[in-house]
């Protein structure tokens, strides 16, 4: 039974970082004994609370299993604390959707090749697009003189930006953007700006 003794868990929270997702709260602080703590699931089409593979945990932390890997997939979830045969409230989340409020980080650059008028700038997604999606890169660069930002938009990895000054520093910053059939699409963080200077044709 719940007792009122035990204080439930507080800043229960699903924190999503390129789809890799966990449930966090804030430990529960009692004069004496161990506080365990379990989670349940349940997805918005079957209304019935199932175990994670969080029973009895002392984590204040519980990992998605691979069972909802499901980007689209309405969850919910709930954690208690128990401390021998007494458990406190259960404190349930919002409901979450991976699809929709995950962050996306930024891509990796992996190397940048100058000429005198373009830099060659190839990249890795933060993650693999799922079944029905795509992946978007909004590119924004300047010349490092200048506050006057340019944009381009790309699917591919592997782009050019063209129409450079030779011998001028021009800086860059690329977001994903994660494209799908249903939804309004999630844009993801910007990458810290990256600068190289043009060669001298």
């Amino acid at each position: 039974e719940s007792s009122p003794h035990l204080p439930a868990p507080k800043d229960v929270m699903v924190h999503s970082y390129n789809f890799r997702s966990l449930l966090r709260w804030s430990p529960v602080k009692v004069d004496r004994g161990l506080v365990l703590y379990t989670v349940h699931f349940k997805t918005g089409a079957f209304n019935q609370w199932d175990e994670m593979n969080c029973t009895r945990i002392t984590q204040t932390e519980c990992r998605f299993p691979m069972s909802l890997k499901q980007r689209r997939w309405t969850v919910f979830l709930r954690v208690r604390a128990e401390l021998g045969q007494v458990t406190s409230d259960w404190v349930e989340t919002d409901p979450f959707v991976a699809e929709r409020n995950t962050t996306i980080g930024p891509p990796k650059v992996n190397n940048v090749t100058v000429s005198s008028d373009s830099l060659l700038i190839r990249v890795t997604p933060p993650f693999g697009p799922g079944t029905g999606e795509s992946l978007q890169y909004h590119v924004s660069y300047w010349e490092n003189a200048s506050t006057t930002k340019k944009e381009t938009t790309t699917k591919n990895t592997l782009f050019k930006i063209g129409n450079l000054k030779e011998a001028t520093l021009y800086c860059f910053r690329i977001q994903v953007e994660l494209m799908t059939y249903l939804d309004p699409q999630l844009l993801g963080l910007q990458s810290v700006p990256e600068c190289y200077r043009t060669k001298i044709s």
